[in-house]
């Protein structure tokens, strides 16, 4: 495949990241009405409220993600749920697309964001996506719906279609910029 164009990667905010989601790991914030606790030996507060949407349940996967590509050549998107992801062992690029109001990746909204340690990102449901590495293989822990990862689960060993997850090959995007080499294009 032709690439279309290049995507530079760019620091998360949570501004920059609305279109998508919310970014998680903002700093604490005292405010009436949002619970949180500060002291010597630990902080608390509120961050987002997880929505599985109805009658879903909420599960926590423990992902080991290891593409390293610098080319982005197919996105998913969630139908029925948010799904949160928070990397643990190292920074991860998250690559976003809003979808079309016919339920396609949205090309001109796609973005590359790099999420360190620390900090992580909420998708709202029907926000395709796609997640790269800048090292060998990074931990992270995500949330999303049980049901979710069942159906991709049986579409992904057996073939059948799935029906809360949307797979969808794009026009190659090459991802610019990062932390290492591999990713500068």
């Amino acid at each position: 495949m032709p690439i279309l164009r290049s995507l530079t990667i760019e620091p998360l905010t949570a501004d920059a990241f609305e279109a998508y989601g919310w970014m998680l790991g903002k700093p604490l914030r005292i405010a009436d009405g949002i619970p949180s606790y500060t002291s010597p030996s630990s902080d608390f507060w509120h961050e987002h409220l997880f929505d599985t949407g109805m009658a879903g349940e909420t599960e926590v996967l423990w992902v080991k993600y290891r593409n390293s590509e610098d080319t982005v050549e197919s996105l998913e998107a969630h139908w029925l749920t948010q799904q949160a992801i928070v990397p643990l062992t190292g920074s991860v690029i998250q690559i976003v697309a809003t979808s079309t109001p016919d339920g396609r990746p949205d090309l001109d909204s796609l973005q590359a964001f790099l999420i360190p340690v620390g900090e992580g990102v909420c998708m709202r449901p029907h926000c395709w996506h796609s997640t790269r590495v800048l090292q060998n293989e990074v931990t992270c822990l995500m949330l999303t719906r049980r049901s979710t990862t069942h159906d991709l689960v049986i579409h992904l060993e057996k073939g059948t279609p799935a029906c809360e997850t949307g797979l969808s090959p794009i026009a190659t995007h090459r991802l610019l910029g990062g932390s290492t080499a591999q990713h500068t294009g």
